[in-house]
C-alpha cells in the first residue's frame, strides 16, 4: 500500500471509529462520558481497519448497541442518506469549502463528549444564559452551520422529528469529504442529539494551532489517539483554507513573546506576512489545528487564509484536494501553524509525516 494510500485509509478509519461515538444521553450518559474521554481507541481502530468493526459495537453496553447500525433509517426515512447526499452536491456545487467547513465542525463536535451535535445547539438543556459550545473561543469561526440547517429542512419535510442532526453532520461531511476528493467511507446511524452543550470543555480541551508536539500528542491520546492517528487526523488540512488570523500570531505575538515565531524562515514569513498583514492587527489565535479552514478567532472573521496548496512549488505535483501535499509542505519547513509544523519536532511523528509525504 502506498504512503498516499496509507494516509488515506487511516484517515477513513478514525473518521469512521469518531463518527460511531453515538451515545444516547439520559440513562447511559455515565457510559458515554466514560467511552469517549477515556476508553482508548487504539482497539477500535484496529477493529475497524480488519473489517470487524460489529464486534466493538456489541463490546458496547445494550442500551448503546441498540441504538446505532447501519441503515438505521431504513424503515423510518429510507431516503435520509440519499437526500443528504443530494443535498451536499448541489451546496458543493455553489460552495467549494463546505467540505472543509464541515470537516472543521464534525472535529469540533466529535472532540468534545463525542458526535452528538452539541456545537450546534443555540442553549444547554433549555438554559439560554447557559454559555454554549458556539460561544467558546475555538468555536467562534466554524462554519457550516447553515448548511445543516439547509440538509434538516429538507430532511423534516421529508421524514418529521426523525433524523439526528448528530447523523446529519456525520452524514454531510462524509459526502463533503468524497466531493472534495477524499475516499467513501460506511457510516452508522442512529446517533441521538445532546441537550446540554459542553463550553468549558471545548474552551480547555480542543487543540490549539500553538500548540507544541507534547500538547498536541497529549490532548489526542487522552481520547485515546496514537501517534500515527493524531498524524493522519492533522492531514485534513489538506483542503480549505488557514485561516489568517490563526498566522498572525507566528507574524507578530508568537506565544505572548511580542515577537514573530524564530522557526519561520524569512522567506516562508514574508509569504504569509503577504497574504495576511491586516493593518497591523495582532490578534493572537486560540483555535483548533484540526481542519480549520476559516479566519481566525475575533467575533467578526476576517476571512482571508491560506492554503497548504499554495505551498508546495512548482516543481512538486499536486492537487487541490486529499493528496499528500500537507505532508510535503511540512518536510520543506512551510507549516502553516506552529502547531503542523511541530510534528517535525518529533522523530516519532516525524517519521510518519515522511512515510505519508513519500508517494503521491
Amino acid at each position: 500500500m502506498s504512503a498516499m494510500k496509507g494516509w488515506a485509509f487511516a484517515l477513513v478509519v478514525i473518521f469512521s471509529v469518531l463518527l460511531s461515538w453515538s451515545i444516547p444521553r439520559g440513562e447511559s450518559e455515565r457510559a458515554f462520558l466514560s467511552f469517549s474521554s477515556h476508553e482508548p481507541l487504539v482497539r477500535v481502530v484496529y477493529l475497524a481497519s480488519a473489517d470487524e468493526g460489529q464486534d466493538f459495537f456489541m463490546e458496547m453496553t445494550d442500551s448503546v448497541a441498540t441504538n446505532i447500525g447501519y441503515d438505521f433509517y431504513h424503515d423510518t426515512c429510507p431516503e435520509a442518506e440519499t437526500i443528504v447526499r443530494s443535498m451536499m452536491a448541489q451546496i458543493y456545487s455553489q460552495h467549494k469549502n463546505v467540505s472543509a467547513q464541515l470537516l472543521r465542525l464534525f472535529f469540533h463536535d466529535c472532540f468534545i463528549q463525542g458526535c452528538d451535535a452539541s456545537v450546534l445547539l443555540d442553549h444547554s438543556n433549555g438554559n439560554k444564559n447557559h454559555s454554549i459550545e458556539k460561544q467558546a473561543v475555538p468555536n467562534k469561526t466554524l462554519k457550516g452551520f447553515d448548511k445543516i440547517d439547509q440538509i434538516k429542512e429538507v430532511l423534516e419535510n421529508v421524514c418529521p422529528a426523525v433524523v439526528s442532526c448528530a447523523d446529519i453532520l456525520a452524514l454531510a461531511t462524509r459526502d463533503g469529504v468524497v466531493l472534495a476528493g477524499g475516499p467513501f467511507y460506511p457510516l452508522v446511524t442512529g446517533r441521538r442529539d445532546s441537550a446540554r452543550s459542553y463550553y468549558d470543555e471545548a474552551m480547555a480541551e480542543i487543540p490549539k494551532p500553538d500548540d507544541n508536539i507534547t500538547q498536541t500528542l497529549h490532548l489526542f491520546s487522552l481520547r485515546g489517539f496514537t501517534d500515527r492517528e493524531t498524524v493522519s487526523l492533522l492531514g485534513g488540512h489538506n483542503i480549505g483554507k488557514i485561516g489568517c488570523e490563526f498566522i498572525q500570531s507566528r507574524l507578530h505575538n508568537f506565544r505572548g513573546t511580542g515577537k514573530p515565531d524564530p522557526t519561520v524562515s524569512p522567506s516562508f514569513f514574508n509569504e504569509m506576512r503577504v497574504f495576511c498583514e491586516d493593518n497591523g492587527n495582532k490578534k493572537s489565535s486560540q483555535g483548533s489545528p484540526m481542519a480549520a479552514p476559516t479566519a481566525g478567532m475575533s467575533e467578526k472573521p476576517a476571512g482571508r487564509g491560506m492554503p497548504y496548496f499554495q505551498q508546495l512549488s512548482s516543481s512538486v505535483s499536486s492537487g487541490a484536494g486529499f493528496d499528500t501535499h500537507y505532508y510535503q509542505s511540512l518536510l520543506r519547513g512551510r507549516g502553516l501553524l506552529f502547531a503542523d509544523q511541530q510534528l517535525m519536532a518529533n522523530e516519532r511523528t516525524a517519521r510518519l509525516v515522511r512515510a505519508y509525504a513519500s508517494d503521491d
